[in-house]
């Protein structure tokens, strides 16, 4: 595939603020071939093109994935993405691959231009776990606004699965959309996500709603049966598929400032306190995206923005992120490693970020992150620019995809305390097929 465009005209504007000091360090990287070369593993069979979700190719009827991909996958955004094994075009000093990657299935793509850098087994259809929220929030964002307020009924919360994640709601206490998405975002709640869905004429309808975006997306790998990515028979996405997912997200306000956030207060239940007198307080809630927000064993990533992680029996561990660094803003996407490691798959998401970011302008791409239907494939710098991008809140369909043709305002937020510190603002003019307009992205100091 012919590189992206690098003429990109871009005028940064730049406010003076605090910055976050993160002491990360990048791992060196050997150098690759001398010259291109495309890298698979195992089979270089040629694939056959899938156009709908077949769950029986990839996992059995209880819903366990298969051990190997299957020869023949989905075609879509490229032949060489429908090989099993790993797939890179390596140029001319470019980093190798990490060799320690054990996931099943992972890709690493310019959230911006949509281009694949490199992909293993990338539309392998496995148990997504909660990365299925992805495609939930993209899919009902608009239908609300944030400050509307529902009272749960215990109706809301029937069907949430045993030992599913939740947030903590309680029936016939009230709570606005905001909190709601907040509970899916960072505790990755099923309980939240029942109720929006049946804020949204109940589950079915959301599933039905769900599944027809997908396809809208070309997220053809993926067959949805319940909204929170539960472990369900049939259930199955792509790494492929999640990308197309979190891109389609991140064009929204509200979905960047979600999937961004570290720590938040959550409404709890209302009580009584000894003079009778009825209180509700809140408790703090942190995002379960260790990249974002870290942990014993693992630091925040440098320049992460998001996205969602997961984990269920038949899936695993999965993970989407996203990450900005020297103006590249990357996605990578994981599902599954087998080395039964604390955090492995943040881990493993990483070095494929560190990988990307280093390889970036030296790989010829693989494949491509599609655009939606009845979207052009490309874009023209200038055309119909709008200071807000996609942030009104509208549903992110084909017709709004063709609005995106130009960047927006960027606004670069840093983290202290789980507190957003509004960072510095910059106004792009890019040509490339899909910018990401004010993309919340997290720079750490150097």
């Amino acid at each position: 595939m012919p590189a992206p465009q690098k003429t990109a005209k871009r005028t940064l504007l730049v406010a003076s603020a605090t910055l976050l000091t993160l002491s990360l360090t990048a791992p060196a990287f050997a150098d690759g071939s001398t010259s291109p070369s495309p890298t698979t593993s195992p089979s270089t069979t040629s694939p056959s093109t899938t156009s709908s979700a077949d769950p029986s190719s990839s996992a059995d009827p209880s819903g366990t994935p298969s051990v190997t991909p299957p020869p023949n996958m989905s075609t879509v955004g490229g032949a060489q993405l429908g090989r099993p094994g790993t797939q890179a075009n390596l140029g001319s000093g470019a980093p190798v691959l990490p060799k320690d990657l054990t996931a099943r299935s992972w890709i690493v793509s310019d959230a911006e231009s949509g281009d694949v850098l490199a992909a293993h087994n990338a539309h392998w259809r496995l148990p997504p776990a909660s990365t299925l929220k992805m495609l939930f929030a993209d899919t009902l964002l608009p239908r609300f606004p944030k400050t509307m307020t529902h009272k749960v009924a215990l109706s809301d919360l029937a069907g949430v699965g045993a030992g599913s994640s939740m947030v903590g709601i309680k029936e016939n206490e009230t709570y606005s959309v905001h909190d709601l998405w907040l509970g899916v975002f960072l505790r990755s709640g099923n309980d939240a996500v029942h109720v929006l869905s049946a804020m949204n004429k109940g589950v079915d309808q959301t599933v039905k709603d769900m599944q027809e975006h997908a396809e809208d997306l070309q997220a053809l790998d993926t067959h949805v049966v319940s909204p929170d990515g539960y472990d369900e028979k049939g259930q199955v996405s792509s790494a492929y598929d999640l990308s197309l997912f979190a891109r389609s997200g991140l064009q929204k306000k509200d979905f960047r400032e979600y999937c961004s956030t570290v720590t938040a207060k959550f409404p709890g239940e209302t009580k009584k306190n000894k003079k009778g007198k009825k209180t509700r307080e809140s408790f703090a809630i942190q995002n379960t995206n260790r990249l974002l927000a870290g942990d014993s064993d693992i630091t925040p990533y440098q320049g992460i923005a998001g996205v969602k992680n997961g984990n269920t029996t038949n899936a695993g561990a999965t993970f989407t992120g996203v990450a900005e660094r020297g103006g590249k803003v990357l996605l990578v996407t994981v599902m599954n490693p087998e080395k039964d490691e604390h955090n492995e798959v943040y881990k493993e998401a990483a070095k494929l970020l560190d990988w990307g970011f280093q390889a970036a302008d030296k790989v010829q791409p693989v494949g491509e992150l599609v655009a939606p239907k009845g979207v052009e494939p490309s874009a023209q710098a200038g055309a119909n620019a709008s200071p807000d991008g996609a942030a009104s809140g509208k549903p992110v369909t084909a017709a709004s995809h063709a609005k995106l043709r130009t960047g927006g305002i960027g606004v670069a937020l840093g983290i202290a305390g789980g507190v957003l510190v509004l960072l510095a603002a910059g106004i792009f003019l890019v040509n490339r097929r899909w910018p990401l307009p004010d993309l919340v992205r997290r720079r750490s100091g150097r």
